[in-house]
């Protein structure tokens, strides 16, 4: 006969959790759901917003996400290039260079004076920035250089220059001419205008008006017109 354990009424002992180790739990828990919560109620909003609005990129963007926008790309760049300044000394050559790689890679959307009033830089969501305004100045030369280097996600802004840690001497250029745009003077102006790009339609247009003004025949066009392809011309006839 196999005698069993005598009942002594004593339950086993466990590991006693201090009283702050336990507030510490119920803290961090408390402070998860918080952010949980807070998480899902940006989401309904973003959803009824998205719902009510569309996703067009006609809208402004509300002030709210002005805010939120300009701190994250605050943030986004480490302290340490927001410490930098330009190596680049302000000079009458440098700022040549600046303004002629600024007529051709960013005027499109900024416009030569900066303000953004170009068809490109009013459609985009959000809308080009005035770079005159304090928003933009009060950046420090390293936020700029970073912003023109890496470009900012979800926006129109591209990545410029080469990628990696290696400096570029034209993206700092470019800063200097930014700082530049408050002095710029309509001289300046007229000169970047023969600096922006050309489409081959805006050059046959420019052509066709010359010669219809000099009374001669408009030129052959020298580029090809654009057609609409006929459905099925580029399959193969079947035998």
């Amino acid at each position: 006969m196999v005698n069993e354990p005598e009942d002594t009424g004593l339950k086993p002992k466990l590991a006693p959790v201090s009283r702050s180790r336990f507030r510490l739990l119920r803290h961090y828990a408390e402070a998860c759901l918080i952010v949980f919560l807070a998480l899902g109620g940006l989401g309904l909003l973003a959803a009824g917003w998205i719902a009510a609005h569309g996703v067009s990129a006609r809208d402004a963007p509300t002030v709210l996400e002005g805010i939120v926008a300009r701190i994250t790309r605050h943030l986004a760049v480490p302290a340490k290039e927001r410490r930098r300044t330009n190596p680049i000394p302000p000079s009458t050559e440098a700022l040549a260079e600046g303004m002629a790689h600024w007529a051709d890679h960013c005027a499109s959307c900024h416009g030569n004076d900066g303000r953004g009033d170009t068809e490109m830089g009013r459609n985009m969501y959000p809308k080009a920035p005035d770079m005159l305004l304090q928003k933009t100045q009060g950046l420090s030369d390293g936020e700029l250089y970073t912003i023109i280097k890496n470009g900012v996600r979800l926006t129109g802004m591209p990545a410029w220059g080469s990628p990696g840690p290696d400096e570029d001497s034209q993206t700092w250029k470019l800063v200097l001419f930014i700082r530049h745009l408050k002095s710029m003077t309509p001289e300046q102006l007229e000169q970047m205008k023969a600096m922006n790009p050309v489409s081959p339609m805006a050059k046959e247009a420019a052509r066709e008006a010359d010669a219809f003004l000099s009374g001669s025949d408009a030129p052959e066009p020298s580029t090809p017109t654009h057609t609409m392809p006929q459905p099925g011309a580029s399959r193969k006839e079947k035998p």
